[in-house]
Formats: C-alpha cells, structure tokens, sequence
C-alpha cells in the first residue's frame, strides 16, 4: 500500500491539533453521537449551545480527553495496556463497566448475526504484534482501526479506542489522520459490517484509503 502523505512526526502533530475538532466530530458522529459541527467546535471551545444533551456531553469530552492524552504519549510503545488506558480516556464518566478493561459478556452487533468471541477466547497480544510487525505502516494504521472495531475488546467505544489507537501510530509514523467523513458513516458501516461477517479487511481498507486519510 502507497503512502498517501510523508510527514515528519512534528508536522503530523500539528495537523491533528489543527484538525482535531473536524475528527472529534466526525468520531462522535460515527459513533452515533448526532452533534454538528458548528456544536463541537463550541463546545472545545467550552460554550454550552444547549444542543447538546448531558450524557453526550460526556462523550464528547471523553473524546477530548482521549485525543489529549494520545497527543501527550505518541511516542509510548502500543500496547494492550496502551489501548486499555485510551478505553478509560474516552470513557470515564459514562456509566461504562468495565472501564478501561476488557468486556465481561458477550455483546450483539446491529445490522448482523454475527458475533465477537469472548476476550477470553482470544490473544489479543499475539494479534497485536501481528499487526505491527507490519513493515507498511500505513497498512498497520488501517489493518488496527479495522482490527479493534471487530475484536469488540469493550463493552462500549469500541470505534472510538479503534479511531483514537490507530490515529495514534498514523501520527507517530507521518501518515496523516483517519477520519471517516459524516456523510460517508452509512458506505462505511455497510462495509464494516461485511468485514465482521467474512473476516476480511481488503474493501474496507481500500474504501478508507480513498476517503478518510487525510493529510498534507
């Protein structure tokens, strides 16, 4: 896969601080938090429009929060503890249990029969490592993001911690951002859900290559 942008770590850091209430935005939206664009950026701006509910409120500053602190660590080593930690960034205060832990039960997915095995069932470091021994980075960004979505480590903010971890080693390695466009979320989850169903990322990550990695 050729990389679409060649930034140094110090440029990457900076587009996504200029860019980071366009990918909050967008995260929030993906996630079915229905904010507009002119609400999120008041809010980072700490203005209450009164458009935003309480319970999303929280989301949104967990998002905040979760983009501080990968900002803060781009250079720390990715690992289950790492992703781990980001699960409770993005979701402290939410009524979310366990938080910053792996999901105790098993969970359902709309739009599909499918379903995630069991943390338990799986080696979630193992396949890990898999993926970032992969020389493409580009590639590793998106083989993450796909990854974590469909593992369904959590019991909630599962495209969060994926968007947020992925993002994470795009910025380290100066491939731009991922950030899925709000009027494409319905292509998207279309395809994700074929992703959980048949185990295979190809389409959704050609689908992400040509439209939600951004960059300069």
């Amino acid at each position: 896969m050729k990389d679409k942008f060649n930034m140094t770590k110090e440029d990457n850091i900076f587009f996504a601080k200029r860019k980071l209430v366009d990918n909050i935005y967008k995260s929030a939206n993906l996630e079915g938090i229905a904010v507009t664009f002119a609400d999120t950026y008041s809010f980072m701006n700490n203005v209450n429009t009164g458009n935003i509910s309480i319970d999303d409120m929280l989301k949104l500053k967990g998002l905040k929060d979760a983009w501080e602190f990968v900002l803060s660590t781009v250079d720390d080593e990715l690992t289950i503890d790492y992703i781990k930690k980001v699960h409770f960034e993005v979701c402290k205060g939410q009524n979310v249990y366990p938080l910053g832990e792996f999901r105790d039960r098993g969970v359902g997915i709309t739009g599909t029969s499918w379903r995630p095995k069991m943390p338990s069932e799986c080696n979630y470091e193992e396949e890990l490592k898999d993926i970032l021994n992969n020389k493409n980075k580009l590639e590793m960004c998106l083989d993450l993001f796909c990854y974590i979505q469909r593992s369904q480590m959590f019991l909630d903010g599962n495209k969060r911690v994926s968007n947020l971890v992925a993002n994470k080693e795009m910025i380290k390695n100066g491939q731009g951002i991922i950030a899925i466009p709000v009027e494409e979320i319905g292509n998207y989850l279309t395809k994700l859900i074929n992703y959980y169903e048949t185990g295979n990322n190809e389409d959704l990550k050609k689908w992400l290559y040509e439209t939600s990695v951004d960059g300069i």
